[in-house]
């Protein structure tokens, strides 16, 4: 599957601004990977307090971003539209290095198994072929 512009990905997730931190998706194997990305601009809400004079894109929203580009994989290979992925649990995170204004945030998520609406995904973002942060998290498929 190839590219998934963003009217798609807003069709796909619940998340609307500031909150949807996917721009776009650039290759989508259904029940195996995907590869999107964000760019980040000085223009981010967070960037207000975090930090002042010095911007770097929390982690926590690098994690965010990870499970909504994993729910646009789950819900291309699922076709649910009327269910949510809630995170379930994040093992072994590490941040390798900041992400600032300027930088485009790949992501790449692998799906390592599902069962039973438990989804567990392997993911890593990345800034210029560089890990920026690595973590394997679950996601839980919930009716919303």
């Amino acid at each position: 599957m190839s590219v998934i512009e963003i009217e798609e990905i807003m069709a796909l997730l619940p998340h609307r601004y500031p909150m949807l931190l996917v721009d776009r998706v650039t290759e989508c194997k259904l029940g195996e990977s995907i590869k999107a990305y964000k760019n980040i601009t000085i223009n981010e809400p967070c960037f207000t307090g975090h930090f002042p004079g010095k911007p770097i894109f929390p982690g926590v929203l690098i994690l965010e971003a990870m499970a909504q580009v994993a729910g646009v994989l789950g819900f291309k290979t699922a076709g649910n539209s009327d269910e949510l992925y809630l995170y379930a649990g994040i093992d072994n995170a590490r941040f390798k290095m900041p992400v600032v204004p300027g930088d485009r945030l790949d992501f790449e998520i692998s799906l390592i198994k599902e069962k039973r609406g438990i989804w567990k995904f392997r993911g890593v973002a990345s800034v210029d072929g560089k890990d920026a942060c690595v973590a394997e998290f679950m996601c839980a498929m919930r009716k919303m």
